[in-house]
């Protein structure tokens, strides 16, 4: 059996992965709240876990993983969001839902076995909360239930934080109805233009940390493998559910249950800077999709970064990937994979998913022409699969004028020194969806991916 070891948030160092049951191994992952687009950002741990996924499937077999990934569909931003618009809640989460699902399929992400919707396991929350309470670790006042976070003497191992630091460097919510400032809402009132449930505190919804540790334990059972999603979520929200499910399911005093091994992801920034609206560089999986971007270069500069490590996307990291991956395609048409996967690229992999030693074996195949063995790899990681082809394929048009007119310009400019109208010729071509390549051998266009012709009107 192939061996594979994962960096485990709880315990903080490498460990060989040994699943509870290799018949059944079972792996939750944080999804989406579902209010908006998903930005870049979002996408991260999707490709991140998909790739997991297709490493344990092919180890253990496709029958014998089961991935959940949730949607939250009740949560404060929905609710604002339909306020804001006038429109019915759930025709927001069906709808951003459904965008959230054809976007990570655009970059090649596989669905879960999985895909439960918060609203849909309120009773198993209300079931968790009652054995909370019936156990001391949590209690109701006005309306509210929140845990007890000084009742679980574990809670800050998994972010490794103590109570303490936590309250001096963190911004906690001081209510009346908390007994300690550090407590958590399991449940909190709702008032009518809200939405709301029956429940034995009143009527009501559940706080977001409930709803994982819920599905988990009905989908997954009490213990199961593998729990993963990004850096951020690790305090408080993976925290919170660490405690909650190891009080409710009777490990309160031994810290054990719930996951066996933590896998989270670093957070993602855009030519060096934190993604946001502040900055002018926060784009959705949507935006690049619409702009002409394949799918499947997003998800090549993604795997070109190890999971743990923070990645930086830029501009030209997206063109890199783009040429790259129109080389390998061509290098691998007409080929059938190789049976056997190769064994250094596997080893890599199964090396905590390391990515950046994994694409280098690849980009050996494809230097010393083994299609086969580079076809059979990049698929195990979502690449160069049919699903993901046909962007590459250059659309029938002559760009010899254009070439000539951008030498002729470039050659004038060597003369004068002036290079204003080259550039400006080449953003337009840029603009147009023309990758421009500049040498001292002259100059090649090349259509490229969300090319336009019609951009290309009065230039010549």
């Amino acid at each position: 059996m192939t061996t594979i070891k994962l960096h485990n948030t709880k315990t903080r160092k490498k460990e060989v992965f040994t699943p509870i049951d290799p018949e059944n191994v079972r792996m939750y992952v944080c999804g989406p709240t579902v209010y908006d687009r998903a930005h870049i950002g979002n996408a991260r741990p999707v490709v991140v876990f998909d790739v997991l996924y297709r490493l344990l499937r092919h180890v253990y077999g496709a029958d014998h993983v089961t991935y959940v990934r949730n949607f939250t569909d009740v949560d404060d931003k929905i609710n604002a969001r339909a306020k804001e618009s006038g429109r019915e809640i759930g025709e927001i989460t069906a709808e951003t839902t459904q965008w959230y699902l054809d976007d990570m399929r655009a970059l090649g992400a596989m669905d879960p076995n999985e895909m439960p919707r918060a609203t849909a396991y309120i009773p198993q929350m209300i079931a968790m909360i009652e054995k909370l309470i019936a156990d001391d670790f949590a209690y109701a006042k006005d309306g509210h239930v929140l845990f007890r976070v000084r009742a679980y003497k574990h809670y800050g191992a998994l972010s490794g934080r103590s109570v303490d630091d936590m309250i001096a460097g963190a911004r906690v919510e001081v209510a009346p109805y908390k007994e300690d400032p550090m407590d958590f809402v399991l449940w909190k009132p709702s008032s009518e233009d809200l939405p709301g449930w029956d429940s034995p505190w009143g009527r009501g919804r559940p706080g977001w940390h409930i709803e994982c540790s819920a599905m988990a334990k009905d989908l997954l059972g009490e213990t199961f493998d593998i729990h993963g999603g990004g850096n951020d979520l690790q305090f408080p929200h993976h925290e919170n559910e660490v405690a909650q499910s190891c009080c409710a399911s009777g490990h309160a005093e031994d810290g054990g249950g719930f996951a066996n091994y933590w896998l989270h992801n670093e957070m993602l920034q855009v030519e060096g800077k934190k993604m946001s609206k502040s900055l002018g560089n926060f784009f959705t999986v949507h935006d690049l999709l619409e702009q002409g971007v394949p799918g499947e270069v997003i998800r090549f500069v993604f795997l070109s970064t190890d999971y743990r490590k923070p990645m930086n996307w830029t501009e030209n990291k997206r063109a890199q990937a783009e040429r790259t991956l129109r080389k390998w395609r061509a290098l691998c048409r007409g080929v059938t994979p190789q049976e056997e996967m190769p064994p250094r690229f596997l080893e890599a992999l199964c090396d905590d998913l390391n990515f950046g030693s994994a694409m280098y074996f690849l980009r050996v195949y494809a230097k010393e022409g083994q299609a086969a063995a580079l076809l059979r790899g990049a698929q195990l990681i979502g690449l160069l699969t049919d699903e993901m082809g046909g962007w590459d394929e250059a659309p029938d048009f002559d760009l010899s004028n254009y070439e000539i007119l951008l030498a002729n310009t470039r050659a004038k400019a060597m003369e004068t020194k002036d290079f204003s109208e080259v550039d400006r010729l080449k953003a337009a071509l840029v603009a147009a969806g023309v990758e421009v390549r500049m040498s001292k051998a002259g100059v090649e266009l090349l259509p490229a991916a969300g090319f336009d012709p019609a951009k290309l009107e009065g230039l010549l």
